[in-house]
């Protein structure tokens, strides 16, 4: 994608790279209720079941993320997860005012396709979110104190997210999230597992996510990703996550 394209026709042409343009005339139906973030019950944003445009262009987190990788990872990978969930959805009878988060709530009723694809697009559009252009400086207010409530510091939080993001073995994702008793965590899960779902190790709220599956940083980094994994905090969007933690 050329620099130069302009934000309506970049997020026009994402959304149809990401596949929007050709989902099925049920999600626009049965899911409409879902079709954008909206704030549940519980207090937490929730995404829908159709993929959000790209809230950057693909160039823009350079050098960190390349424009290559990102469109590959948005336009292929992520919005693939998308598509297969409402397939799933469909498929297996979700209810339709569902929202995705409670659907990972209770991912142990379904499929494995509706799992691992669930679990997929929600990570994505959290992804997506939890880094910005210019980002990378420091967490205020709230979550900064509980921060260093938790861990001591933030080095020492962002030392141990490095450490399960560089020890996930294979593919997966590091999390920062907030527990049960609003506790602050880290840790790691395989796959496109979450926090969320009952079948996983950790469990609780994300706050911020970082993808290590190898499609994330290979064509930039190849085989180097503890280079990646430190490179990445300096587009983290640290207003995304106060956002989120406030909203708990």
């Amino acid at each position: 994608m050329k620099s130069s394209l302009s934000r309506r026709n970049f997020l026009s042409t994402s959304a149809k790279a990401g596949g929007l343009a050709l989902l099925p005339a049920w999600t626009f139906t049965t899911l409409s209720a879902c079709s954008s973030a909206r704030v549940l019950g519980a207090g937490m944003s929730d995404f829908g079941f159709a993929q959000s445009p790209l809230p950057y262009a693909y160039h823009a987190l350079e050098p960190v993320v390349d424009a290559r990788t990102m469109e590959i990872h948005y336009s292929k990978h992520a919005a693939a997860y998308a598509a297969n969930l409402q397939d799933a959805a469909k498929a297996e009878g979700v209810a339709p005012g569902q929202s995705l988060q409670q659907l990972l709530g209770q991912v142990q009723k379904y499929s494995a396709k509706l799992r691992n694809n669930g679990g997929g697009h929600y990570n994505h559009e959290l992804f997506w979110r939890c880094m910005k252009p210019g980002g990378g400086t420091t967490p205020a207010g709230s979550l900064r104190e509980a921060i260093h409530q938790s861990f001591g510091s933030l080095e020492a939080m962002q030392q141990q997210f490095n450490d399960a993001a560089k020890g996930q073995f294979g593919s997966g994702w590091a999390w920062l999230y907030a527990d049960a008793g609003k506790q602050l965590r880290i840790g790691a899960t395989p796959n496109q597992d979450n926090p969320l779902m009952p079948v996983s190790a950790v469990r609780g709220t994300p706050l911020l996510g970082l993808d290590v599956w190898e499609h994330a940083y290979y064509l930039q980094y190849q085989n180097r990703r503890a280079d990646y994994v430190n490179a990445w905090w300096k587009v983290v969007n640290w207003a995304y996550v106060e956002e989120r933690f406030g909203l708990l």
